[in-house]
């Protein structure tokens, strides 16, 4: 049967980034690739690979980021701890949404979540010799475990989905009783399954981070955008549950990328709690030269990875946080989009016999977000995978997200009106193909 992408070209392009497996592809690679089959073939293809935003940039933020420049900002070298109004802005919003009360001084600006996963790890690393393991609960964002990797640091893993509710405690002490986990590591809402960890669960994550000594990372790319969860009555504004009230030692990721659309200025602030920010260390001096957490991650990390973070972007993440905390500016109705996106998205594809792969969040019908997984039959991620790009269709195999299961990982954000359609044309094309085999 004819295919809008020969098995050859899909060949020779995974020969040309020296892979071997489709499962073995970064996000960026398939990027990469799929770009390549666009120009070679002509044919547009169903972007579900990258999780960038498909909204325009939040026009509160673009506002503040122009004011900023024409005030000079930009020939002033930015604090390295961020500047006044945004840190502020940041605890604001914080205490607001998840109810957590962090020190201004202990909100740093970094460039985007992934230069605060970074320094976090090489903070966290060093604060004790004997603890030297990242606990992933995955899936998760392939991404951070490559960055241990490049630090050359431990790094354990399971897969959560099998592990909710009351199975968690024994799965997490099973892992930190060996004394050797130095932070546990997870988003919330989950890429890529977007399941949503509970107050149950988050509580009991914190206990035992405490029990065992262990830092907290919490990926909030996707804050509030749970959106089976209504607004707070009493004050019209989303929430969202955190292990900030269990654990003593945490940081909160909280990135600008897709709650306000603002990936393109990478920017992101890391709320460090008071505990772990002045917590001391005689390993963190000795490998540092400073004792304290907090100076470390400050005066050591993001000085020497960037110097601070753009002036400019700060003022405009501050305006829009600030405004969000106030009621002002109601990012979480701009980006229910992609609930709705997903809706249909998962309609087409229950149509052409296609399943979700993480289909239930403990006991609750999962919600619909900015990530989705799918399986079809008995195909193993790699071989779907294949098949798919063949009609014009991309995704990335669940098994780089660290899944136990079989399937794609999907993003709605891409897809555009006249999408819809042509996915149905697709997976028409894909049943055939099977049919054939």
């Amino acid at each position: 049967m004819k295919t809008l992408i020969d098995n050859a070209l899909i060949e020779r392009e995974m020969h040309n980034l020296e892979v071997t497996s489709l499962d073995d592809l970064s996000i960026r690679q398939l990027v990469s690739l799929v770009k390549t089959f666009e120009k070679e073939s002509g044919e547009e293809f169903i972007h579900f690979e990258i999780g960038v935003p498909g909204l325009p940039a939040s026009q509160v933020g673009i506002d503040a980021q122009k004011r900023a420049l024409d005030e000079g900002v930009a020939s002033v070298y930015p604090a390295l701890e961020g500047e006044p109004k945004l840190k502020e802005a940041a605890a604001k919003f914080i205490r607001t949404i998840i109810g957590a009360d962090i020190t201004p001084s202990h909100c740093i600006p970094t460039v985007g979540s992934m230069q605060g996963a970074f320094a976090s790890l090489m903070a966290i690393a060093a604060l004790d010799q004997k603890k030297d393991t990242i606990l992933y609960l995955d899936p998760g964002f392939p991404v951070q475990k490559t960055q241990a990797d490049v630090l050359g640091i431990r790094r354990e893993a399971f897969d959560i989905y099998n592990h909710r509710a009351e199975r968690l405690a024994p799965k997490l002490e099973e892992y930190l009783s060996t004394g050797r986990i130095a932070a546990i590591l997870y988003s919330n809402p989950n890429n890529p399954s977007w399941m949503c960890l509970t107050e149950d669960e988050l509580r009991t994550i914190g206990e035992l981070a405490n029990k065992y000594a262990a830092v907290v990372i919490e990926d909030l790319a996707y804050l509030t955008m749970d959106f089976r969860k209504d607004v707070d009555p009493a004050t019209g504004l989303p929430t969202q549950v955190s292990v900030t009230p269990y654990a003593k030692d945490y940081i909160l990721m909280m990135s600008a990328s897709k709650i306000f659309s603002y990936a393109g200025e990478r920017i992101a602030v890391a709320c460090i709690s008071p505990h772990l920010f002045t917590r001391k260390s005689e390993s963190l001096k000795a490998r540092y030269g400073l004792p304290s957490f907090g100076n470390v991650f400050i005066h050591r990390l993001i000085y020497t990875l960037s110097s601070g973070v753009s002036h400019s972007a700060q003022m405009a993440m501050a305006e829009m946080l600030s405004q969000a905390a106030d009621g002002i500016y109601n990012y979480r109705e701009e980006v229910r989009e992609y609930a709705r996106r997903t809706d249909r998205i998962r309609e087409i594809l229950s149509r052409h016999g296609f399943h979700l792969v993480y289909d239930k969040d403990v006991d609750e019908r999962l919600g619909s977000g900015f990530f989705f997984t799918i399986g079809y039959k008995d195909m193993k991620g790699g071989e779907l995978l294949y098949n798919l790009l063949r009609c014009g269709v991309s995704g990335i195999v669940l098994s780089s997200t660290g899944s136990d299961y079989e399937g794609i990982r999907a993003c709605s954000s891409a897809i555009k009106p006249h999408h819809y359609d042509l996915l149905d044309e697709r997976l028409a094309m894909l049943e055939e193909i099977v049919k054939i085999n």
